[in-house]
Formats: structure tokens, sequence, C-alpha cells
């Protein structure tokens, strides 16, 4: 064998560098501005948290430094987002938003898996309609509520309970909970039901102890995204509600300092470091269920 043969026989990796000066341009480009766009994203995203970050680690006297980077450090904000002495109680509405939050989820899980269930899996008249009216009430203007439930509740003696925020919050996210379980229940395989009903088990028990484990990873992304929506609520928990009973979202809103005309915005950027961190920690710590929850109803096996 010739040189040439032998050197045409061995092949020569090619590095990163010469399979990169390959790559078409248009090819580049479009990589480029990939990475380009998610960069405007994640700032976009994440400018306003960094930024209450900073303003939550900085002295009260330099509020408003335009210093993009922390500096006069301190954490006496977060003692004073917790201080009574100025008539806030964070403390108490941090405990509210808990409380509300949790009841608004497990009240529409537990409405929200079986309206789902039989949308998914029940044929029956007007069922066309039900999905219609479910997905028609996510759009429903909030703002036009108002009124008459501030009317409905102080007839009924509601006004300042909790049920007064829990009801209302449940009917916003209610329609989402059976949107994302409901197309879930659908593409689960009938045959598993089926054999159960066969064994001798009634819908429901065939519902409870085979589909419901199934739809689990379903149920745990509704279940983040239904306590994270019932939290962030503020329109009408800041009038339905009382001292008493109030959320951290109206309990922010409300912050008071030492000088009555002037807004204690280090404290409030402080809470809302408090109310943001523990969500994000949640959503980081089961991203991946969360991811899987809602895609896995949108491919068929």
């Amino acid at each position: 064998m010739s040189d040439t043969g032998f050197a045409d026989a061995v092949a020569v990796p090619e590095t990163s560098g010469t399979v990169r000066a390959r790559m078409p341009l248009s090819r580049r480009l479009r990589s480029a501005s990939t990475y380009i766009g998610a960069l405007i994203i994640l700032v976009w995203g994440l400018g306003p948290f960094y930024w209450m970050a900073v303003t939550a680690f900085r002295d009260p006297a330099y509020t408003f430094d335009n210093t993009p980077w922390p500096s006069h450090l301190t954490t006496q904000n977060f003692k004073n987002a917790f201080d009574t002495s100025r008539g806030n109680n964070f403390g108490r509405a941090l405990t509210n938003s808990v409380v509300i939050g949790a009841a608004t989820t497990v009240i529409a899980l537990l409405i929200g898996m079986m309206a789902a269930y039989a949308l998914a899996r029940i044929t029956f008249r007007g069922k066309t309609l039900v999905a219609g009216l479910v997905l028609s009430a996510s759009m429903f203007p909030v703002v036009v509520l108002v009124t008459p439930l501030f009317q409905l509740f102080t007839d009924i003696g509601w006004l300042g309970h909790y049920q007064a925020m829990i009801i209302p919050n449940i009917s916003f996210v209610l329609p989402m909970t059976v949107y994302v379980l409901a197309s879930f229940f659908a593409e689960l395989p009938w045959e598993l039901e089926e054999a159960a009903r066969i064994d001798g088990a009634s819908r429901l028990q065939a519902f409870r102890l085979v589909m419901l484990p199934l739809a689990a990873p379903a149920v745990f992304t509704t279940a983040i995204l239904a306590f994270i929506a019932a939290v962030n609520e503020y329109l009408l928990s800041s009038l339905l509600s009382s001292d008493a009973t109030e959320p951290v979202t109206v309990a922010i809103a409300r912050f008071s300092g030492n000088d009555p005309l002037v807004q204690p915005y280090t404290a409030i950027m402080a809470a809302g470091i408090i109310v943001t961190v523990p969500l994000v920690i949640m959503v980081l710590l089961f991203q991946r269920r969360i991811i899987s929850g809602l895609t896995a109803g949108g491919v068929k096996s």
C-alpha cells in the first residue's frame, strides 16, 4: 500500500474548531440569536427580582441609590418587616396566605380531579358545552366580580373571614385544574381502567386505586400552580379581608414606616424576598415533576 493510500485510510479526527469553521453562517447566526434571546428573557425575568434583593439588603438611608450592585448592606430590613410596632403584622399575614392557599389548593384538586376525569373518560350529553364553560370561566375578568362579591359577603356576614377569599380563589384556580388534569387523564391507557372494572372494581374505585396514582405527576404539578396562584391573588383580598385575615399581598401593600408620608421600600422589598424565595426554591426542586406533569398529557403512547 502506498503512502497516499495509507494516509487516506487513516481518518484524522476533526477538531471542534474545524467543525465550527465549516458550520454554515446561517446556522451560526441562528444559534447566536437563540442564546441572545435566552439571555434577554433571563434578564427580563430576573432583573426585577435582582433589584428587589439588592434593595432588601440596602440601608434605608440609601434606598434610592442607583448603584447596580449590592452596597451599604444590612439585614435590619428583614427585622423591620416582622416588626409589629408600626402596625404591621407580616408574620400573621404569612400564616393567612398559607391557610388560604392550602385550602384553595386542596378543595380545587378534589373537585377538579373528579371533573377532569368525567370530562376525559365519561361520555354524556352536553360534554362539549361543559368543557367550554369551564374554559371560559378562566377568561372572566376578576374586576367585574369585586362589587357583587363584596355585597354578597357583606349580606351573609362573611366579609373579613377566610371563606370570603377561599371560595373566589377556588373559582379562579378550578378551570386551570380541570384543564391540566383532563388533558392528562385523556391520554392514560383505557386498558388499565377496564381491567380494574373487570376485576369487580367500581368506577370510583378504578379512579381512586388505578388512575389517580398514574396521574400523580399531573396532580402534583397542578397543586403547585394552584397554590402559587392563590397566594399571589391581591385584588379581591384587598377588599374582602380584614386585619386578622389579610394575606401577604395585602399586608405588604399596607406596610407603614416611621414616617407616614414615606413608604418603607427596603422593608417592603425584604418582605417580598421572604415571600418569593420559598416559592422559587419549591419550583426549582420540583421542576422536573412540573415539566413532566405539563407535558405528559400531550404525548400519545
